[in-house]
């Protein structure tokens, strides 16, 4: 179908949710059945190429049989013969349910028409570039709504934007919500020579205002950040090493650039760049707002400058925004993780499998639920691998109840231990030892 054929892909979901409004019976246990209602915060889709045509406006259709005719995938998975858990539904729907997954959280994950590379690290040289690339991520937003609808109330979409044209991305804001795309936004990176401004600029202010007023999330995947860096041996391992850092990056931009105290319902998502280093960069956070904000009132510091302003545009500390307007989306969470969940704040935590991606917990997801979770109260686990992920994106978990009793992972499987890994497992929620990171 073209643009102007595309049907409303939209289901309703209910919004309201407490912190740990999960699925109980009368024991309090998750589940009628004792079972939870998992559901993952980090999975990815996307359309086969040739799928995205019928959604581009006939315009593009020329320049993109060209491009089409022409382009070299560059990611093996999509390359193979798996490929087709990205948009196939019935098989992705059978996987997740095997995997104990009732309800997903959608990211993109092919590669949108006229994109050279993954959407969000690609410079976008001239206007007429930006505007063949702005034609397929909406392409892509279109074809998306239609895959949410093939499972009513189980999926999340995140539609994406580009930072190019502000009122560009507020209009395709309005129309993802309009058009059931629940899982709000993807926030492109901004790195260095991104030739857009940074993210703590006002300049985005209608971007974040929109999404407060609808209440879309807005989503900061990992490694959608980082400056290209080439393909060296060194450079892959710096990339490595800086991709998470690079991904934190919005935090502290939207935090220190006062975003949440002129949006307070703004809310930020940070997801699969681990949760270890939080309490630690809230900590560094608050030192420097505090250290700032003080030197400001004293104008013979050297200091006071950098502090100018900080406590008015802020309104408050960063750790209070994040207990306030902050998440993180942590895929595969690992043991050492778990412990850290009070500094982190237990409301705040979203389990993800990442699937389809081979670092993905599939299929032994119900191993890398007893691994990171096992000894965890099952009113607290409930909450991290389903119930904070519902209240923020909208799902009604009463909807999902009956598909939870029949595939969810008991309470007891996730409370025992897991020995050993199962050895053909690839997911980093496996890896041993580990340690918490603070940068």
């Amino acid at each position: 179908m073209n643009e102007g054929q595309h049907r409303n892909g939209g289901h309703a979901m209910k919004d309201v949710h407490t912190a740990n409004d999960v699925h109980t019976g009368d024991e309090g246990h998750p589940g009628t059945a004792g079972r939870y209602t998992v559901i993952s915060a980090d999975c990815h889709a996307g359309a086969d190429l040739l799928d995205y045509r019928p959604y581009l406006e006939k315009r593009h259709h020329d320049a993109f049989d060209d491009w089409a005719a022409t382009y070299v995938n560059p990611y093996e998975d999509l390359l193979a013969d798996t490929a087709d858990r990205n948009w196939n539904s019935a098989r992705r729907l059978a996987e997740l349910e095997a995997d104990g997954i009732v309800a997903e959280v959608l990211f993109p994950n092919t590669i949108p028409p006229f994109f050279p590379a993954a959407s969000l690290m690609a410079p976008i040289p001239t206007r007429e570039e930006y505007e063949r690339r702005w034609a397929g991520l909406r392409a892509h937003n279109r074809w998306l709504a239609d895959f949410c609808a093939q499972a009513p109330g189980r999926r999340a979409g995140i539609a994406q934007i580009l930072l190019n044209d502000v009122q560009d991305a507020v209009d395709e804001v309005r129309w993802a919500r309009e058009n059931g795309l629940h899982g709000g936004i993807l926030l492109p990176g901004v790195p260095p020579g991104s030739g857009v401004p940074e993210l703590y600029s006002r300049a985005y202010d209608p971007l974040w205002a929109v999404c407060a007023e609808l209440g879309m999330p807005v989503n900061h995947h990992g490694g959608s950040a980082s400056p290209p860096l080439g393909e060296e041996p060194a450079a892959r391992a710096v990339f490595m090493v800086e991709t998470t850092w690079f991904s934190h990056r919005a935090l502290w931009h939207l935090v220190f650039g006062g975003a949440f105290n002129r949006h307070p319902d703004l809310q930020l998502v940070l997801t699969e760049q681990g949760s270890g280093w939080i309490p630690g960069v809230l900590e560094m956070l608050d030192y420097y707002h505090g250290r700032l904000v003080s030197a400001a009132s004293r104008a013979a510091t050297a200091e006071s400058k950098f502090g100018a302003g900080l406590a008015a545009s802020m309104g408050r500390g960063p750790s209070e925004v994040w207990q306030a307007n902050c998440y993180v989306g942590a895929s595969f969470m690992r043991p050492h993780e778990v412990p850290l969940r009070g500094r982190i704040g237990l409301e705040k935590i979203m389990w993800g499998s990442d699937y389809p991606h081979d670092e993905g917990t599939r299929p032994y997801s119900r191993e890398a639920l007893r691994a990171a979770f096992s000894g965890v109260p099952a009113g607290e686990v409930a909450a991290m691998v389903g119930g904070n992920a519902a209240r923020l994106y909208g799902f009604d978990l009463a909807a999902l109840a009956a598909v939870a009793a029949r595939v969810g992972p008991t309470v007891a499987e996730v409370a025992q231990p897991l020995a050993e890994p199962p050895p053909d497992a690839t997911s980093p929620a496996f890896a041993p030892g580990g340690r918490v990171r603070v940068w």
